[in-house]
This record gives C-alpha cells, structure tokens and sequence, in this order.
C-alpha cells in the first residue's frame, strides 16, 4: 500500500533522514520506534508531503506522492495525526472536526463520518460546542485523531499519540488505535512507548539517526534482547 525506497530528507545542512526504505500492506498496523532526533517525524512529514524529500520515491497504492502538495496527497486517502495534536485551539470540537474533512464533498457522508467519530470519542459529542484549546491533553488527542478520520483516511499516519498522557488515557487510545485499524485503516504508528506500539503492531522498524537499522515482525522484536534492552527499559 505504502513503499518507500531509499528517502534522504536535509534540514539545511542537517541530513535528517538518509535513505529510508519501508513499507506498509494494506489492513495493518506498522510502527516506527527510535529515540528522539532519530528522525521518524521526518519519516512522516515526508510521506504527507509538508516536508520535501532530497531524493528517493515515496508510492501509495502505486501512484507516486513523492513531490505532490499535501491537500493533494490528503485527498489520495493519506491523513496524519500530528505529534502535539496541533488542533485549532480557537474553534470549537464539532469546527475541529469539520476542518478535518475540507477536502471532501457530500454533507451525506461528512455527516456519517461525523457520528463514527462521536462513537468512538463519546467525549467529543458532549464538547462538541466547547472550544478546542480548552479541553484536556487527552480530550484533545482525541479531536486530533478523530480530526483526521473525518478525511477518511486509507492510510492513518500517528505521531507519538501516546505523548503526555496519563496510563489509563494511553490504553484508551490504544484500544481506539485497534478499533480503527479494525474498520479497515491501515495505520503507521511513530511512537517512543514502544512495548504498546509492538503490542499491537504486526511489523515493526527501528530507526537510529535517520536510518532504518532493524525491521521485523513486531512479535520478534518483542522478543529480542537488543531491542527489550533499548527501547522496553529491561
């Protein structure tokens, strides 16, 4: 569904990501673990187009997205979820939500979308008058996630959705992460918990200053030392 082959993205000076090459089947789960700086953000910001790689080829569904603007490749069927939610503070929930959904046509639909969201953040229907910036880190998390959802998205890009939560809010939203992948979203998970995010992957990619330097079932990254040693805490 997704392929990326041999992706060099520069800050400036910086070569941030240097030759990346992944891919992602359609109807799963893939996580891209790593330490902070080692470039994974990148990795996303470049498959949705707001940053431009320096070379290599970046497909989805065969077509290339490589140098495409982003409200183009949003509408190929690709959404992110950005690391820090990034939500329009100012407008309320339901605006949130309804910016989510600027590339597409058909209130019909909109408005389907619209109640899948509300079914899967309840809280959101209850605030959806309530202005964005006034909701909690985890409430907001939510409006993000479900912001992007109203693109109907094939592809679910999601930045560290676990980042400043507490641990009953991080196993909410991990359940929701399941539940979406279940209603046929292929998602690529960026995340630094990278026990939940193996937990619920079917492949994963582990990445070190800008390079990908081990890929492999999520199980069995799960059961190597290196990996339990670096990035589990064991």
């Amino acid at each position: 569904m997704l392929n990326l082959h041999e992706v060099h993205l520069h800050y400036g000076a910086i070569h941030a990501l240097k030759g990346i090459s992944l891919e992602v089947q359609q109807g799963q789960i893939v996580t891209l673990i790593g330490a902070n700086g080692a470039g994974k953000s990148s990795t996303l910001m470049a498959i949705s187009g707001i940053l431009r790689p320096t070379s290599g080829r970046i497909s989805f569904e065969g077509e290339e997205l490589t140098y495409l603007p982003t409200h183009a490749i949003v509408k190929r069927g690709i959404s992110q979820v950005p690391e820090g939610r990034r939500i329009f503070s100012t407008l309320t929930v339901l605006e949130n939500l309804e910016m989510g959904a600027y590339t597409r046509a058909g209130a019909a639909e909109i408005h389907h979308d619209l109640d899948r969201v509300f079914e899967l953040f309840p809280l959101l229907k209850d605030r959806r008058s309530q202005p964005g910036g006034t909701l909690s880190g985890g409430e907001q998390q939510m409006l993000a996630i479900g912001r992007a959802l109203m693109g109907r998205p094939r592809l679910l890009l999601l930045d560290e959705p676990s980042l400043g939560l507490a641990p009953k809010l991080v196993e909410t939203i991990f359940e929701v992460i399941r539940e979406i992948n279940a209603q046929s979203t292929t998602i690529l998970l960026v995340e630094q918990n990278a026990h939940m995010a193996l937990g619920i992957a079917a492949k994963g990619y582990v990445m070190e200053v800008g390079r990908i330097v081990l890929s492999d079932d999520a199980e069995n990254l799960l059961a190597n030392g290196d990996i339990r040693s670096a990035y589990l805490g064991e």
